[in-house]
């Protein structure tokens, strides 16, 4: 797959064949991961996989849980769209997902929410290479349970930045209508 087709072929996929990810294919998407820049070279980022469906369920309650805790405290924190879905005790904010990769880091490093960032596209685009699909689920980095977060192992000096699911697509979407580039100026 060229570089062209892997931008137009990489997509946000929400549903997946019930079929587990190879360990081995996964260790090899994570090291490819490693190969994003990231600030002053830190390379910050931490991988947690979590195959366990179980415990994504557990993960997604509490997630949801949280977001709702917020929303009722602040109206305008997000959408009220999703209130009802939040709300919805068989939506799993990890669309039932065979494979959850929690990428983190340090809470005191300012850059960590850019080098994750960075981190996780390379994951993306490494699972799409191989022919998986991921989805970047924002909705499921609000975990606040120390008991959960220590079963998934996240030290206390790190927090989730980019949580990633992973698995063989039943389908992939189309790609959806971008609006074009606003280039402000050229300074030349």
């Amino acid at each position: 797959m060229d570089y062209s087709e892997l931008l137009t072929k990489r997509r946000s996929v929400r549903d997946y064949e019930d079929k587990e990810v190879p360990l081995d294919i996964l260790i090899q998407i994570i090291n490819e991961s490693c190969l994003a820049p990231s600030s002053s070279n830190r390379q910050p980022w931490r991988f947690i996989v979590v195959t366990n469906r179980e415990v994504i369920k557990r993960l997604s309650d509490e997630s949801k849980r949280n977001l709702l805790h917020d929303l009722e405290r602040n109206p305008d924190f997000m959408s009220s769209n999703y209130e009802a879905l939040l709300r919805n005790q068989h939506f799993n904010v990890f669309y039932n997902a065979p494979c959850l990769v929690f990428i983190v880091g340090p809470k005191k490093l300012l850059s960590i929410e850019v080098d994750c960032a960075l981190a996780a596209s390379y994951f993306m685009f490494s699972a799409c290479a191989k022919g998986f699909a991921t989805c970047w689920i924002d909705l499921g980095r609000f975990i606040n349970d120390r008991e959960l977060l220590d079963l998934i192992g996240l030290p206390e000096r790190d927090r989730i930045v980019a949580p990633v699911i992973i698995g063989y697509p039943k389908d992939i979407p189309g790609v959806p209508c971008r609006m074009g580039p606003e280039v402000l100026k050229i300074v030349s």
